[in-house]
């Protein structure tokens, strides 16, 4: 492991690097730092989750998307989003910005998450290959569904997943975009 695999950038309300901090420390305190999110759809309009592994070191056992991390010092968002969607599920496909978010919330352990997100989505139609150390499980769950069950058992979910399709579902969700691309 290098040593830059461990730390995060810290940023301000405008996303501008003002630093770096251990992951750790910088959850403990509730610093503000930048993340990546991403979430698939399938041909159906299913979005991939992942259930998390039971032993991270927060939120573990909870549904939300399909991957999420911080980038390193020096490493871009998007090659931060691709790393990662590899690392944890097997998955190379074309994944795109869609835009930025930020929350903070306490996410239990005495942690933080205080997160400036910059959030990808991409269209997927094949295997998955989750990392167990990082997945518990997987599946693909539908808008509708997605808004029952998180109202139904919003505890089942991570904060930031609640965060993403309560504000920006329909946007994620979107198949007009997919459409036109599919027709071009």
């Amino acid at each position: 492991m290098n040593e830059n695999e461990d730390l995060v950038v810290l940023v301000d309300e405008r996303d501008r690097e003002v630093g770096f901090a251990p992951k750790l420390a910088a959850h403990q305190l509730g610093q503000r730092h930048r993340a990546i999110s991403v979430c698939l759809i399938d041909p159906q309009g299913q979005m991939l989750l992942q259930r998390r592994a039971v032993g991270k070191y927060h939120s573990g056992g909870l549904w939300t998307n399909a991957c999420c991390t911080h980038p390193r010092p020096g490493e871009g968002v998007q090659e931060t989003a691709e790393r990662r969607l590899f690392e944890e599920l097997g998955i190379a496909c074309g994944i795109r910005f869609m835009f930025r978010t930020h929350y903070r919330a306490p996410v239990g352990k005495g942690l933080v998450e205080n997160e400036i997100v910059h959030l990808f989505s991409g269209d997927y139609d094949g295997s998955v290959e989750s990392n167990p150390d990082e997945v518990e499980e997987v599946a693909w769950r539908s808008h509708e569904f997605l808004l029952a069950d998180l109202a139904a058992r919003p505890n089942a979910y991570t904060y930031w997943f609640n965060h993403y399709v309560r504000l920006f579902g329909d946007l994620l969700f979107d198949r007009s975009d997919r459409r036109m691309r599919a027709n071009a």
